[in-house]
């Protein structure tokens, strides 16, 4: 990982930020998403009481550092140097626990907004209204529009309108943390429009009604074609991928107990009782393509087959491209820190 200081490293593996008051469920939100806890056992989680990083590298698209402050950080700190957390920071994610009183998180929040805004205007700024499974539907959207509407209220009173804020309604008990992220996530890959644009082409060629990118390892969706996203096809999806995880983990390995559960031979069709074909194919190690396929659409299974296999092709260059992006930025980020050393006073000569 290059010095978070460098200005190519916002551009190998972006940050993203998790903040919010203590006890808001920023900790249990990164172990349900990327440790496959259960919500459950997130009761016994201990308050954080540092700033932890942890490098999430599951797939060649999800790619990034995730660091999770305690609620008790003081920004006006002298000891807290926020200008160089901010400065390589690509999301920051603030979580609002929507069952306690939010108006101590909505002034954390504006603080920190503003300070961030100031150091880097680029930051997303994406709010986690959680916990709102304890909520009934209409208080959910009361919470959501009252939040809303006083977290821009107190932007345009400090004259910042320009800031944009995010919101999401999100729980660890059901799918809508997983749907937030890949909102969050999708925003942090420069290639997002070109894979919405091959998935486009895909489902149009195929008679396919709706196909998600997902990274397997967290049930991400790093991209989607661009009809609406119903949230019951999303977790018909990511329950499709456990499903497929799980059995490939108990009859995919060898008799030794070797090899990958999840590789190139990958796939796997689920008829729904409602004339419907989920069917999901490997992509590439940890990238797998999950399709809404109509009966008799899919009893044309060679075609979309031949399709699957030129969007697998263009997603493989996609990728290719992107790797000599990255070795050519930290070859540019190692020729400058080998100029910057100037031993006795003369430059070095790379």
């Amino acid at each position: 990982v290059l010095d978070f200081n460098d200005p190519f490293s916002t551009e190998v593996k972006p940050r993203i930020l998790l903040m919010g008051l203590r006890r808001s469920g920023k900790s249990s939100i990164q172990k349900v998403v990327f440790h496959k806890m259960s919500p459950n056992e997130t009761l016994f989680l201990e308050s954080t009481n540092k700033i932890c990083r942890e490098d999430v590298s599951n797939s060649s698209f999800v790619n990034f550092q995730i660091w999770d402050f305690p609620g008790q950080i003081d920004f006006f700190d002298p000891t807290f140097d926020y200008e160089m957390i901010f400065r390589g920071t690509g999301a920051l994610i603030f979580v609002i626990d929507s069952q306690d009183d939010y108006m101590e998180a909505l002034a954390r929040l504006h603080l920190t907004v503003t300070r961030a805004y100031k150091v880097n205007p680029d930051i997303n700024f994406e709010i986690f209204i959680h916990k709102v499974d304890g909520l009934s539907d209409d208080h959910k959207i009361e919470t959501q529009r009252d939040i809303h509407q006083r977290a821009n209220d107190d932007l345009a009173d400090a004259g910042l309108e320009k800031i944009h804020l995010s919101f999401y309604l999100t729980s660890i008990y059901d799918h809508s943390i997983f749907e937030a992220f890949s909102k969050v996530v999708q925003k942090l890959i420069p290639q997002l429009p070109t894979l919405e644009n091959l998935l486009n082409i895909f489902i149009s060629n195929s008679g396919i009604e709706k196909a998600f990118l997902f990274d397997v390892v967290s049930k991400i969706y790093i991209a989607t074609d661009s009809t609406p996203v119903d949230m019951q096809t999303y977790e018909l999806c990511c329950d499709m991928i456990d499903v497929v995880i799980d059995i490939s983990c108990i009859y995919g390995l060898k008799d030794d107990g070797t090899g990958t559960p999840y590789d190139k031979e990958s796939m796997a069709i689920i008829k729904l009782n409602n004339t419907t074909v989920l069917y999901l194919k490997e992509v590439t190690k940890f990238l797998a393509l999950v399709c809404f396929v109509r009966e008799e659409s899919f009893e044309r299974k060679g075609l979309i087959d031949y399709n699957f296999h030129c969007f697998r092709k263009a997603i493989q260059e996609v990728f290719e491209v992107r790797m000599k992006v990255v070795r050519s930025r930290k070859h540019q980020s190692h020729m400058q820190k080998t100029k910057r050393a100037t031993p006795n006073g003369t430059p070095r000569v790379p």
